[in-house]
C-alpha cells in the first residue's frame, strides 16, 4: 500500500512539474508573441512616418514644379555678332527661328561707306521671337553662327504676380458687371437706367483693358524676344603715309583751299552785282536827293541879309543855263 501511495505521489509530482513547465512555456510564448507584435507595430509606425514624409516631400516637389510651370517669365536676349557675311548669317538665323517654331519680327540692313568701294561695311539688325521653351536652344544656335561674339545679354522678368492680380481684378469686375445688369433689370426710371448703363460701360471698359494687358503678358511670356545685330568685320586701316605723301597731301589741301576761296569770291561778286544795281544804287541816289532837298529848304528859310549863302553845289545848281 505504501508503495502504491509513493508511486501515486511521484506521478502527481511529475504531472504538476509538466504542467508548470507547459504554463511557463506558454507564458514565454505569449510574451514573445506580444513583444513581436509590439516590434511589428513600432516598425509599422516608423514605416508609416517615413512614407508620410516621403509623400509630403513628393507633394511639395510636385506643387513646386506646378508653380514653376505656371510662372509667367518674360525672357529677352540681345546679341551683337561679327560674321563674315551678314546676308548669309541673316538667312541662317531666319532658318533657326523657323525650325524652332518662331518667326522674324523685323529685319533691317544698313550699308556704311568707308571710302573704299571694295571695303563696304554692312550691318544687319534682326528681331526674332521663339517659344519660351526654345529660348536657350535658339540663343546658343544663334551664337554659333558668329565668328566673334561682341556682346550678349539675357534678361528675365517675372510677371506672375501681376498676372494673378489681373485675373482677380477681371473676376471682380465681371461680378460687378453681373450685379449692375441685375440692377438694370429692376430699374423703372429712365435716369436710374441711364446711370446704371453708364456704370456698366465703365466696368466693361475696365474689363477690356485688364484682359488686353493679360493677353499681352501671355503673349510675351509664351514667345521670347531675341535682338540680333550682325556686323561684317571692320576694315583694317593701314597707315602708308610718309613724308612725301604728307607734303603732297598738304599741297593738295592748299590748292583746294585756294580754289575754294577764289570760287567763293567769284560767287560773291556775281551775287552782289544785281543786288548793288537793283537795291543799293537806287537807295543811295534817293538818300542823296532827299538830303540835298532838306539842306536847300533849311537855307532858304533863314531871313535877313546876313544869312549865309547856300553851299557851293547848291549855288551852281541855282545858276541859270
Amino acid at each position: 500500500m505504501k508503495l502504491a501511495k509513493v508511486f501515486t505521489l511521484l506521478i502527481s509530482l511529475s504531472i504538476l512539474c509538466g504542467c508548470e513547465k507547459m504554463g511557463s512555456s506558454q507564458r514565454g510564448a505569449r510574451l514573445n508573441s506580444a513583444e513581436g507584435l509590439a516590434a511589428k507595430q513600432i516598425a509599422a509606425n516608423e514605416e508609416y512616418k517615413t512614407n508620410t514624409q516621403v509623400s509630403l516631400q513628393q507633394a511639395d516637389q510636385s506643387q513646386s514644379m506646378a508653380e514653376a510651370a505656371n510662372r509667367k517669365i518674360l525672357r529677352n536676349g540681345d546679341v551683337t555678332l561679327e560674321v563674315s557675311s551678314p546676308e548669309a548669317a541673316e538667312r541662317q538665323i531666319t532658318s533657326i527661328a523657323d525650325a524652332l517654331g518662331g518667326f522674324v519680327v523685323t529685319s533691317e540692313s544698313k550699308q556704311h561707306d568707308t571710302g573704299d568701294p571694295a571695303k563696304q561695311y554692312l550691318e544687319v539688325n534682326l528681331v526674332i521671337r521663339v517659344p519660351a521653351a526654345q529660348f536657350e536652344t535658339a540663343f546658343k544656335q544663334i551664337l554659333s553662327t558668329a565668328s566673334r561674339v561682341i556682346q550678349q545679354k539675357q534678361t528675365g522678368q517675372d510677371v506672375t504676380e501681376e498676372f494673378i492680380d489681373l485675373e482677380a481684378r477681371i473676376k471682380t469686375q465681371k461680378a460687378l458687371e453681373v450685379q449692375f445688369l441685375e440692377i438694370m433689370k429692376q430699374a423703372t426710371k429712365v435716369p436710374d437706367a441711364l446711370e446704371v448703363q453708364r456704370q456698366i460701360a465703365e466696368v466693361r471698359t475696365e474689363i477690356e483693358k485688364l484682359e488686353g494687358r493679360k493677353r499681352f503678358l501671355e503673349n510675351r511670356a509664351s514667345l521670347s524676344t531675341i535682338t540680333v545685330n550682325l556686323q561684317s568685320p571692320a576694315p583694317i586701316a593701314v597707315n602708308t603715309s610718309g613724308f612725301r605723301r604728307s607734303v603732297r597731301e598738304a599741297v593738295s589741301d592748299g590748292v583746294d583751299l585756294t580754289i575754294g576761296i577764289v570760287l567763293f569770291l567769284i560767287r560773291f561778286v556775281i551775287v552782289m552785282i544785281p543786288i548793288f544795281l537793283l537795291l543799293i544804287l537806287p537807295l543811295g541816289l534817293l538818300v542823296r536827293f532827299f538830303w540835298r532837298r532838306t539842306r536847300t529848304s533849311l537855307w532858304s528859310r533863314k531871313p535877313g541879309p546876313y544869312s549865309q549863302p547856300p553851299p557851293p553845289d547848291e549855288q551852281v545848281d541855282s545858276q541859270p543855263g
